[in-house]
């Protein structure tokens, strides 16, 4: 697969490594749904942009749109609880993930789904599975070119803007899944591609 990636000039780390998870910044959304911010918690990201891309067997869908079956703008892998992470710094990242929000969330983080995203991404939530009717958390590890995460109430609202950038995580929480929508806007400008690493709970899909 052939891309092309603007790397930060900032992070010339060639192998992937975490931070520690100290300094992230909450932002209560309203209606109980929240987010945690910690910019590049993980150093080496455009290494392990360039390393997901090439190893992980990413798969495409298509959708049916009005009378013709289009393919979707992104490509897709899903790691199951006990599968083998496609990178040892994603293992350390779901333990880590899992200590830290231990008291909150009272499970570990199982499932891992990646995304490759060459566009932008429509206002959806992630409520299929036990985040439709519960609260629950999902951890996003961003690689590849920066972005913003626009996120807004389903019932209607002000919106909120984050800039997820090189190796940035971003923790939504509470009801969020459930009570607001998140998107990633069209860009004005070429924007180069994207991996989204998403850690869930069992059940959470």
């Amino acid at each position: 697969m052939s891309t092309h990636l603007q790397g930060s000039l900032f992070d010339q780390t060639d192998e992937p490594r975490l931070t520690p998870l100290k300094g992230m910044r909450r932002t209560a959304l309203g209606h109980g749904a929240w987010i945690d911010l910690l910019p590049g918690w993980l150093g080496g990201a455009d290494a392990l942009f360039d390393r997901l891309l090439s190893d992980v067997p990413w798969r495409a869908e298509r959708r049916q749109m009005y009378e013709q079956v289009v393919d979707v703008p992104r490509l897709l892998a899903y790691y199951a609880d006990g599968d083998a992470l496609p990178h040892p710094v994603l293992d350390e990242a779901r333990d880590a993930l899992s200590a830290c929000y231990a008291a909150e969330l009272g499970e570990p983080f199982t499932t891992a789904g990646l995304c490759y995203y060459r566009d932008s991404v429509a206002w959806h939530g992630d409520r299929i599975g036990r985040g439709a009717r519960e609260d629950t958390m999902v951890a996003i590890l961003s690689v590849g070119a920066p972005r913003d995460l626009l996120l807004r109430p389903r019932n209607g609202g002000d919106t909120v803007r984050r800039p997820l950038g090189h190796g940035d995580l971003i923790v939504m929480g509470g009801s969020c899944q459930r009570t607001w929508e998140h998107a990633i806007p069209k860009s004005a400008r070429a924007a180069g591609p994207r991996i989204s690493v998403q850690f869930r709970p069992h059940g959470v899909n």
